[in-house]
């Protein structure tokens, strides 16, 4: 079938078309039940405007429906000569429609079709990512609450420093998270948002609601300039991928962490048997290799960011097929940061800290801060305190370590996690 946009008989040449559509047609098997959602309101918007008659909306709704079930079946294929499934679903409903087939485009771009779908795609996959960051925020409350004072070693400059515990680390982590939600909140309000009627850019002399599409496609809002609807394609994948690369960049620093910590000359907690692979060659060998691909993927994701935000940052205003290369690491970007937390939440559930090590994990060393507050305790300045300690750090002792980590009542301090303070995100 010709393309939407065809007016002459000659043909796109082969290689620039597969040039120019390239994965599209794959990628956007993903975003056909959305599209069809989308079509589905923009075609009452039609009624409403007395562009299409009731009994023409149900035969719309019909051959809708039709192509959601082949899809959901594995039997609607987008060929490269669709270019993409907009294009895929009017030549499905032409062919079965005849001329009513033509209708569901009027008072649409491809545009505002893109948009519309990608933004409905998005709004389920942050959905999805908020659900598994509340339950890696659980994860990390109760290990804060089970091993509030279990000693763990705090280092400084990858060198040893003060005591801490198990729980402050994992409070640490916990704060970090719901902070991380705070940020999806801000995407995902920025994308909930109908663009939906914006057509080309520069709107459509129509009379569509768009108040309507907007409530039957449950958006928050309508987009109201038709403009900057086209416009934020780009400038809102960037934003949503730079709210993944700080959610990441914190797993990351986890993997790195536990990586570290589950060694054997660390030996701080035990990495099950069922999340770590083995060596084709040394059978002593137990790999984390599970925290390798999150440490691996936080780069993905920042590069990800940095290909969407260069592709957007010179466009002019109004549609430019560049933008069509946002799509891609979008859809990337979501499905690594889903699966990242899903997993990272499924393996820190299960990890245990080794009690015993760590109860003789902190040395005297450890405990210089501590000596010097106790002089300080007793009326000498800090400053002769830290030089008392200093010369003398041969002759520390090493306290009792539960009753020293909840001596330290400074500040977010181990002795004053306050767990109860903590309120778990609600998820979207």
């Amino acid at each position: 079938m010709p393309k939407l946009w065809q007016s002459t008989s000659t043909p796109l040449h082969p290689l620039v078309e597969k040039y120019t559509v390239g994965n599209d047609y794959i990628l956007d098997m993903r975003l056909l039940p959305f599209d069809i959602e989308a079509s589905k309101a923009h075609a009452q918007a039609l009624l409403k405007a007395h562009i299409i008659t009731a009994q023409e909306l149900t035969k719309l709704n019909t051959g809708l429906d039709e192509i959601f079930a082949l899809h959901a079946k594995g039997e609607f294929v987008i060929q490269q000569s669709d270019e993409d499934c907009h294009t895929a679903i009017e030549n499905y409903l032409t062919k079965k429609l005849g001329d009513l087939g033509k209708k569901i485009h009027t008072g649409r771009s491809r545009n505002d079709q893109v948009l519309v779908a990608t933004r409905l795609y998005t709004r389920k996959k942050l959905k999805q990512i908020s659900v598994e960051l509340v339950k890696l925020q659980r994860v990390f409350l109760a290990m804060a609450k089970q091993y509030e004072f279990l000693p763990l070693p705090g280092y400084t400059h990858t060198r040893r420093a003060m005591p801490s515990s198990i729980g402050h680390w994992a409070a640490s982590y916990l704060e970090e998270l719901i902070n991380h939600h705070m940020l999806l909140e801000t995407a995902y309000k920025l994308n909930d948002q109908n663009p939906l009627g914006a057509a080309a850019g520069f709107g459509v002399n129509l009379p569509l609601d768009r108040e309507l599409t907007t409530r039957l496609l449950k958006f928050k809002r309508v987009q109201i300039n038709s403009l900057y609807c086209v416009n934020t394609r780009g400038t809102t994948e960037s934003y949503i991928l730079s709210v993944c690369t700080q959610m990441v960049m914190t797993l990351c620093r986890l993997a790195t962490e536990m990586i570290w910590f589950t060694t054997p000359e660390f030996n701080f907690f035990d990495l099950p048997y069922e999340f770590t692979t083995g060596s084709s060659v040394m059978p002593q060998k137990r790999n984390p290799d599970v925290f390798e691909i999150v440490r691996s993927n936080a780069s993905i994701i920042i590069g990800l960011q940095t290909q969407v935000k260069d592709i957007s940052k010179n466009l002019i205003s109004g549609y430019n097929r560049d933008t069509q290369l946002t799509k891609e690491p979008l859809i990337k970007g979501l499905g690594i940061t889903r699966r990242s937390l899903e997993v990272v939440s499924l393996v820190m559930g299960k990890m245990k800290p080794k009690k015993e090590v760590l109860m003789h994990s902190l040395s005297p060393e450890f405990f210089a801060v501590h000596e010097a507050n106790r002089l300080v305790k007793k009326g000498m300045p800090f400053r002769d305190a830290y030089r008392h300690v200093k010369e003398h750090l041969d002759e520390i002792k090493v306290p009792d370590p539960v009753k020293a980590i909840k001596e330290i009542t400074s500040l977010g301090g181990p002795g004053n996690l306050q767990l109860k303070r903590y309120k778990i995100s609600r998820p979207l």
